[in-house]
C-alpha cells in the first residue's frame, strides 16, 4: 500500500523567523497581500509585528480582521469579497486556527470559484487548482493549521462544523516564531497546547497511522508533555518548544487523520461556540479509555513519551498510566473538568452524538463507534 506525505514547501523555525517573511515575498515576486486575521490580534499589536516589516520593505497589503472564533461561512464569504476588492494576489494568515482556516477557504474558493457556496468544500472536495498562495504565521501553539491540508468551517444555519480536506490548501510557506506567541494568555496556551497533544495522540492511534507518522507523533507527544506546563507558566524556552511540538504533530496527523475526540469536539463548537482546544482536552481522557483495548502497545509508547516508566508494567497498567498522565496535565494547566462547565446541555446529547457520528474525523478512530456509545461518552464527560 502506498503512503502520502504533504508538507509546506518552506518552513522557518525559531525566534525571529518572521524576519524571513519579506525575503520570501520578494523571492516569489508577489505583489499585494491580503492579511487575514482577527481584530484582537490587530488591537494587541501582534499584526503590527508583521505589517511593520512589510512597510519597511515597501510591500503593499490590506488587512481583513473580521475573523471570529469557529469561523463561519459568512466570515469566509466576507473575506473572499475583501480579497477580490483588494486586488491582492497572495494571502498572509496571522493567528491561530480560525484565521488560518478562514484564509485557506478564501484561497481555495478564489482559485476554484465553483465552490463559492463554501458548504460544497466539505470532506475531500474535488478542487482542481491550488489555492491562491498563502504564507502562514501562527500565533498559537496548537492547531498546526499552517502545515495541514485540513480546515474547519462552521455552518451556523445548520448548527454544525464541517471539515475540509484538500491538498491544494496547504500554505506554501510557514513561519513558526515563538515571538508571535508570547502574548497568549495562560488559558489559551493551555487550550491550544492540549489541542496539539490531542492531535499527536489521535494521529498516533488513528487507523491510517504508519511508521513515519508514528515517529512524528511520538516526538510531538514528548515535546508537548515536557513543555506545556512551563509554557503556560510563561517560560520563553517552553513557548518555543511548544511551537515546534505542535508543528511536528501537524506534520503527522495532516497526512493520516484523527479520531473520535475531534469528531465529538466539532459539534460542541457548532452548538455552543466551545473553544476547540478546550473541547478536545475535556474529551481526550474519556475517548482514550474507550479506545484503549483497540490500540495494542501504543498507550505504553504514549506513556513513555510523556516521561513515565512503564516498560515492565502490564499493558493494562501502562494504558491507564497514559490516560492518567493526560488527566494530570489537564488539571495542572487549568483545563475545565467537565463539559457542563463549558455550557453543554444534557438535552442536546442525542443530536450531538449524531453530528459526531457523521463527522469525517470519527472514521479514523481505532474503535468503530456507535451513536449510542458516543452519546454515553458525552454523558460521562458532562
Amino acid at each position: 500500500m502506498t503512503k502520502r506525505m504533504i508538507l509546506n514547501e518552506t518552513s522557518w523555525f525559531g525566534r525571529g523567523a518572521i524576519n524571513e517573511l519579506v525575503p520570501e515575498v520578494m523571492r516569489r515576486g508577489y505583489g499585494k497581500a491580503l492579511i487575514v486575521t482577527d481584530a484582537q490580534l490587530v488591537a494587541c499589536g501582534v499584526v503590527e509585528k508583521v505589517t511593520s516589516k512589510l512597510d519597511a520593505a515597501g510591500l503593499n497589503y490590506q488587512v481583513f480582521d473580521a475573523v471570529t472564533p469557529n469561523p463561519t461561512i459568512k466570515v469566509v464569504q466576507q473575506g473572499l469579497a475583501a480579497f477580490h476588492q483588494s486586488g491582492a494576489n497572495y494571502l498572509i494568515a496571522i493567528g491561530g486556527g480560525s484565521p488560518q482556516d478562514t484564509c485557506k477557504a478564501i484561497g481555495i474558493i478564489s482559485a476554484n470559484p465553483e465552490f463559492e457556496d463554501v458548504r460544497s468544500l466539505e470532506g475531500m472536495a474535488p478542487t482542481r487548482s491550488p489555492s491562491v498562495p498563502i504564507l502562514a504565521i501562527p500565533t498559537t501553539a496548537g492547531t498546526a493549521a499552517e502545515v495541514t491540508v485540513n480546515y474547519v468551517i462552521t455552518d451556523e444555519e445548520n448548527r454544525r462544523k464541517f471539515v475540509c480536506i484538500d491538498p491544494h490548501d496547504i500554505p506554501l510557506a510557514a513561519f513558526i516564531d515563538a515571538d508571535m506567541m508570547d502574548g497568549m494568555p495562560p488559558s489559551l496556551k493551555a487550550a491550544t497546547g492540549v489541542d496539539a497533544l490531542t492531535h499527536a495522540i489521535e494521529g498516533y492511534i488513528t487507523r491510517g497511522a504508519w511508521e513515519l507518522t508514528d515517529a512524528l507523533h511520538l516526538k510531538a507527544i514528548e515535546i508537548i508533555a515536557s513543555s506545556l506546563r512551563d509554557s503556560v507558566a510563561g517560560k520563553a524556552e517552553a513557548v518555543e518548544k511548544m511551537a515546534l511540538g505542535q508543528y511536528v504533530a501537524g506534520m503527522g496527523f495532516s497526512n493520516v487523520g484523527l479520531g473520535l475526540v475531534h469528531g465529538m469536539a466539532h459539534p460542541l463548537g457548532a452548538f455552543y461556540n466551545t473553544p476547540h482546544g478546550v473541547a478536545n482536552a475535556i474529551l481526550l481522557p474519556h475517548v482514550m479509555r474507550y479506545n484503549a483495548e483497540f490500540t495494542g502497545e501504543k498507550y505504553r509508547h504514549i506513556a513513555q513519551a510523556m516521561g513515565l516508566e512503564v516498560t515492565h508494567a502490564t499493558l493494562e497498567h501502562a494504558r491507564e498510566a497514559a490516560i492518567q498522565s493526560v488527566e494530570s496535565l489537564n488539571r495542572d494547566v487549568g483545563i475545565p473538568a467537565t463539559l457542563r462547565e463549558v455550557g453543554m446541555r444534557k438535552e442536546d446529547i442525542q443530536e450531538l452524538a449524531q453530528a459526531a457520528f457523521d463527522d469525517v474525523c470519527t472514521g479514523g478512530n481505532p474503535r468503530e463507534a456507535k451513536i449510542e456509545e458516543i452519546a454515553e461518552l458525552y454523558l460521562k464527560a458532562l
